[in-house]
């Protein structure tokens, strides 16, 4: 038998017997804390236990108690449990032309939906968030708890927004970082695209990293007007009204990787499609294994002893009296 926390029976067992020590060599001194008819009523002279037995009782007791802190288990080796599920990270476009309204209420909002459901169709999994437009950050690292993601998905707001043009290939470098130790590494984007020029050398960061990757496409190929932070829409140098689409190219590009792309409509179908891809494609791949310790609890037997034994000590049971 060992103990896992020893040290609670270490730090507790010194006070204990300094305090059993005083108890039952200093009685006196109890009529200094205690008024004398309060002393007379906690007075166990008149009860059926004596007070040695009712004091030796309590010490054992607590005594009992510390040794369960102290959590005695009986080891029996170490066994290696399976991981199940994938580990996968998933980004979100904040450029300047999610602020753009082809879908209700905008890109942005409706991608953030995407996310939200793209999580709930992955229960068991672990998955890592960032945000990218100029210069991608961590949004959340990688967790399986997918409330928490969602919440922190749902904080992304108008302010996020950068004007400045997406920089997929520091998005690449980042991924690439963060999915080093990852097998298999998957990289799920959620944006309105990018044209072959701005996502040449982000391609090119993929495969070096041998990540995946799986688009889902937000937005309209019609397109519809850059909006501002004021929501006004944005003019070109020859007063003409900025117009952003869809671009197909991050969908193209994900097929090549092995991956695959969807372009986001309504309801949770789409989202459940693409969950049910990804494990399928990954389902017979090793996703790793930890080794773990295999022990019996015992820390119940003195617990529950102890408990017993302050019951008993504190209970009054008062003699019977002769009449």
């Amino acid at each position: 038998m060992t103990f896992v926390n020893p040290q609670f029976f270490w730090v507790t067992i010194v006070p204990f017997m300094v305090l059993a020590f005083l108890l039952s060599t200093n009685k006196e001194r109890l009529s200094r804390v205690f008024d004398e008819k309060v002393l007379k009523r906690l007075s166990a002279a008149d009860e059926s236990m004596p007070l040695m037995m009712r004091n030796l009782m309590m010490f054992f007791a607590i005594f009992l108690m510390i040794v369960a802190l102290a959590r005695p288990v009986i080891e029996k080796g170490e066994k290696s449990v399976h991981l199940q599920g994938l580990t996968l990270l998933s980004a979100l476009d904040i450029s300047g032309s999610m602020r753009s309204t082809d879908v209700y209420p905008n890109r942005l909002t409706f991608a953030k939906t995407k996310m939200a459901q793209f999580f709930d169709a992955m229960p068991s999994d672990t998955i890592g968030v960032v945000a990218f437009a100029y210069s991608p950050f961590v949004l959340a690292p990688f967790a399986s708890d997918k409330e928490t993601l969602k919440m922190m998905v749902e904080g992304v707001d108008d302010s996020y927004i950068s004007m400045g043009s997406t920089d997929f290939e520091a998005l690449g470098t980042l991924a690439s970082n963060l999915l080093e130790k990852k097998q298999p590494k998957v990289l799920v984007l959620f944006s309105d695209g990018g044209d072959k020029k701005a996502i040449a050398n982000f391609a090119n960061t993929l495969k070096e990293s041998d990540i995946d990757l799986y688009v889902v496409l937000v937005g309209s190929k019609k397109g519809a007007p850059v909006l501002d932070a004021k929501g006004r829409p944005l003019k070109q140098k020859d007063g003409t009204i900025a117009i952003t689409q869809r671009n197909d190219a991050l969908g193209a590009l994900a097929k090549e990787l092995g991956g695959a792309y969807v372009i986001a409509g309504n309801g949770e179908k789409d989202m459940q499609n693409l969950a049910s891809l990804i494990h399928t494609k990954y389902k017979y791949q090793e996703q790793g294994e930890v080794k773990v310790k295999e022990r019996v609890e015992l820390f119940y037997y003195p617990l529950g002893l102890g408990v017993l034994l302050l019951l008993i000590a504190l209970s009054s049971a008062p003699r019977r009296r002769e009449k």
